[in-house]
């Protein structure tokens, strides 16, 4: 395998609840690249993004996940997180009892372990949430209860940042923001980019990469990636909507 491929998926077939969802998916991203994936409702990019952090209701019928040349397909969520993989949620779930600041503590803990000493985690975490625009007041709710999008969009972005994952997928992180939101976040996420960290943002829209610019850009429909390009595939879209590539797909 190429060293410089970070993460890989080979022909995915996967089903949840006796329906196919994914049909064959492939793709290499090398280590430093940001990837997008773009498509419709519907056409199963929240289902590859499930696959492969490994949420067992999706069932993989057929294919490979390489992270970090290891085979990833068997492993658990939470062996995969250690491994540092990381995915931000289309719709992140709400846990009342927990607050933000023990769930954020526990989860890096658990995926960088003694990297920061817990002296220093307070003071680390309060310089996260001036670069994100958060009150401090809200490390104290309850995750996620009661939050806007927005609200949630920000959280899932400080965890982003405090976890420092090889590998992030972000699953449409610019639903339900506003332009200020939408700006401030994918400046933050922007910042993280390294030769050594690569992510997989996924969206419906253009609006997000106007500030991450994609290295690559996937176009899925009905389980299948039915073309890649560059980020002129993504303003193309943009102005012209999907069913204008369907018709060159089928034409060809």
């Amino acid at each position: 395998m190429d060293k410089s491929v970070l993460f890989e998926v080979k022909d995915l077939h996967v089903s949840i609840e006796g329906k196919k969802v994914l049909k064959g998916i492939s793709l290499k991203i090398k280590s430093g690249e940001v990837h997008a994936l773009m498509g419709r409702n519907g056409s199963g990019k929240t289902s590859l993004a499930h696959s492969l952090m490994g949420n067992p209701k999706y069932q993989i019928e057929s294919g490979k996940i390489y992270f970090n040349g290891e085979d990833i397909a068997k492993l658990s969520p939470e062996e995969r997180s250690r491994m540092r993989l990381f995915l931000g949620f289309q719709n992140p779930v709400e846990i009342p009892g927990v607050s933000v600041s023990n769930f954020l503590r526990s989860s890096v803990r658990a995926v960088r372990g003694n990297e920061i000493p817990s002296k220093e985690f307070r003071k680390y975490v309060k310089e996260e949430l001036k670069n994100l625009e958060i009150n401090e007041s809200f490390m104290t709710r309850s995750l996620n209860e009661g939050f806007s999008g927005g609200e949630r969009k920000r959280l899932e972005t400080l965890q982003l940042r405090l976890l420092q994952p090889k590998m992030a997928i972000l699953d449409e992180t610019d639903s339900g923001l506003d332009i200020d939101a939408l700006k401030s976040i994918s400046e933050n996420i922007e910042q993280m980019r390294s030769p050594d960290r690569s992510f997989l943002l996924i969206t419906h829209y253009q609006r997000m990469l106007n500030y991450i610019k994609p290295d690559v850009v996937h176009v899925m429909i009905n389980g299948k990636i039915i073309k890649t390009g560059d980020f002129e595939l993504a303003k193309k879209l943009e102005e012209k909507g999907y069913e204008w590539l369907l018709s060159r797909v089928e034409a060809a």
